[in-house]
């Protein structure tokens, strides 16, 4: 890859206007970083709204048709603020209040705005009519996340931390408690999805934990918590209220199960679900509009994502690759004691075994050099953040780049990943991070024994907690990979949590059951810096020096430690934040990663050939960066995706 010239983007749906559905807003490419865009589905043109020096990521749009956006600084502290959709000065959303981190905005149906913000562990909401003066209409003393406004503005919902006894409080616009909803015993964890967009009834649309399965669930001052046990599914699911009122209480449903995403609709009145049909793959957005209409962003490994709209509203275009992008790619399943790892396995064209799509599930097979397919290829076990994420049937840009440059890619979702069920989310019997690393290992023999991929070329490749668990690995597992690669990761544990954001603080609370302070053997034997001097794999780490979620002190008291023990590896340095919005810095990290990689799997230190990718066709697209680079041959993309419960998270894979 060379030259300068990449794109970005993000893969959601355009917001849209609910008084005028062909006016919407979305966020695309602006010289190679995020802005927030106006389109009109009527012309098919899209405005440039937003044009700050670091990008722009959180946008919307309200029923006036005012376009809003997050104006943030390096640090991710800002306002909240609107333009016209047609144009006109850039406006605050409320006066007199003090910058935060985003934790939400909701605007009424008559312009009163309500706007979470976050200050270190504490949340405060602020409420006043667009563009006016606003008064504080709560402080919590956690990280909570404002979920909706009632169309009359009556009431507010606020959903907390993931693990937190209540999980979602409803308050009035004067900030009197109307409900606290628990989150624990009768009803199970629950995750606000927002209100019914009508003014004829107050009704918050809910999902519930219970057991095994997620169902739909919803609230009204009158009845309190409706759970719909009709309406249940053994993996995760996210939901939209219809937007018309003669369409009554019905809502669209995405399931996220095994790694693909399926639509239904629910009528709530009636208790009927009915499928939605979509290509098989996965979903990465999904929304209900007028008339009836669904918009939604497929894709598939082999296919970059698409907007589609079922009425044929005119969307706008994304950056991706045009057609189908190369490899041999399935599934497989490897069995480990509290079920089988799935895992996305892409193969290099010409590497790939005769079988359908789908790998027995632990089965031996001969191997492909006996077969006459050749001599294996190198592997790159892509490892997702999280935990709670996981891979999918989806064109990712990574993969693309190593496949196209003679790489297999095995991306998996390990114990703790979403997509499989509350239990396998909770599976980590053998202690967090460590549960993770036995399915990796399990996963390389099993690769290995398929004949698959080449036993002495086996390297490792993740970003956040997936990066966590790369240098987990490499430390814990020494003797069995030949390079790694981790992007922003978790480098201490002790370090971290002290030095992170209080979302994460409270993710790491949830899955060591306990401070570090509480339990600290826990955190200490799951800790990568414990390991460090076990390190035999050649590592590049890269960091960020205005990383909040992975703050850069930990990881440098990580490659102290690495230096001490004469460890072989590299550091890159960003100058950004965790999530950064600059396609160059994407781009970069790939090209050195897939450098690193080719040099140290390949042996290709005097001859090493550049990596490659696929060609780039772009035009323009809050959820998951992407980057799409095009220069000469080849595009990149990195995303980071909408999860579907709002929960405290280490993102998968934004460089």
């Amino acid at each position: 890859m060379t030259g300068s010239r990449y794109q970005v983007y993000l893969a959601a749906l355009p917001e849209v206007c609910a008084a005028d559905p062909a006016l919407m807003a979305f966020t695309a490419d602006a010289n190679g970083r995020c802005e927030v865009f106006a389109w009109d589905a009527g012309t098919g043109r899209a405005r440039q709204v937003t044009d700050r020096p670091g990008g722009t990521l959180h946008g919307t749009i309200d029923r006036d048709a005012n376009v809003w956006w997050f104006d943030e600084d390096a640090h991710g502290e800002g306002h909240w603020r609107f333009q016209p959709f047609r144009g006109g000065p850039d406006l605050p959303g409320l006066t007199g209040v003090p910058p935060g981190t985003p934790r939400g905005l909701a605007v009424s149906d008559d312009g009163i705005v309500a706007i979470g913000l976050g200050n270190g562990r504490t949340t405060t909401v602020h409420l006043g009519r667009r563009g006016a003066s606003a008064h504080e209409v709560t402080r919590v003393d956690q990280h909570a996340t404002l979920s909706g406004i009632t169309a009359a503005a009556g009431l507010l919902a606020i959903g907390g931390p993931a693990g937190s006894a209540h999980a979602v409080t409803v308050l009035a616009a004067d900030s009197t408690p109307r409900a606290v909803l628990s989150g624990s015993g009768e009803h199970g964890r629950l995750w606000s999805l927002g209100f019914a967009p009508t003014a004829e009834r107050d009704e918050l649309l809910l999902v519930r934990e219970d057991d095994d399965r997620y169902l739909l669930a919803s609230w009204r001052p009158e009845t309190g918590i409706r759970t719909y046990p009709w309406c249940a599914f053994d993996s995760e699911i996210t939901a939209r209220w219809y937007p018309d009122e003669d369409e009554g209480r019905t809502v669209l449903i995405r399931e996220d199960r095994h790694g693909r995403s399926t639509l239904h609709r629910a009528r709530l009145d009636t208790g009927t679900l009915t499928r939605v049909m979509t290509p098989p793959g996965s979903l990465l957005d999904a929304a209900p509009r007028a008339g009836g209409d669904v918009h939604y962003l497929w894709t598939d490994t082999a296919h970059p994502p698409r907007m589609h709209s079922t009425a044929g509203t005119a969307l706008p275009a994304l950056g991706t690759v045009p057609g189908r992008v190369p490899g041999d790619h399935r599934d497989l399943w490897t069995p480990t004691p509290d079920g089988p790892v799935h895992t996305w396995l892409s193969l290099p064209e010409g590497h790939g075994p005769p079988q359908g799509p789908e790998l027995p599930r632990g089965e031996a097979s001969e191997s492909l050099a006996a077969r006459g397919r050749g001599v294996p290829p190198p592997v790159v076990l892509l490892v997702h953040g999280g935990p709670a994420d996981h891979d999918r049937d989806a064109y990712d840009g990574v993969v693309h780049s190593l496949v196209a440059s003679g790489f297999a890619v095995a991306r998996v979702n390990y114990r703790g990943s979403t997509g499989y069920g509350p239990r396998w989310r909770r599976a980590f019997s053998a202690g967090v991070g460590l549960t993770q690393v036995e399915d990796l290992v399990a996963v390389r023999a099993d690769l290995i024994g398929r004949g698959l991929v080449r036993p002495d070329a086996v390297g490792l490749w993740g970003t956040s907690w997936g990066g966590y668990l790369a240098l987990l690995a490499l430390g814990t597992r020494p003797g069995l990979w030949q390079a790694g690669v981790a992007v922003k990761p978790v480098a201490d544990g002790v370090a971290a949590y002290h030095t992170t954001t209080s979302a994460l603080r409270t993710l790491d609370e949830r899955l060591y059951g306990g401070t570090p302070d509480d339990v600290p053997e826990a955190y200490a034997r799951s800790s990568p810096i414990r390991y460090a001097s076990g390190v035999r794999a050649p590592l590049l780490v890269v960091a960020a020096t205005r990383d909040a979620k992975c703050p850069p002190g930990q990881v440098r008291g990580y490659l102290a430690a690495l230096r001490a023990a004469g460890a072989r590896h590299e550091s890159m340095w960003l100058d950004s934040g965790h999530d950064g919005y600059e396609g160059g810095d994407h781009v970069a990290v790939l090209r050195r990663a897939v450098v690193f990689l080719d040099r140290e799997l390949r042996g290709t230190r005097g001859t090493r050939r550049a990596p490659q990718d696929a060609p780039a066709d772009r035009r323009g697209d809050s959820g998951r960066v992407r980057t799409a680079a095009a220069a000469g041959t080849g595009t990149a993309e990195h995303t980071e995706r909408r999860t579907a419960h709002a929960e405290g998270h280490h993102p998968q894979r934004p460089a």
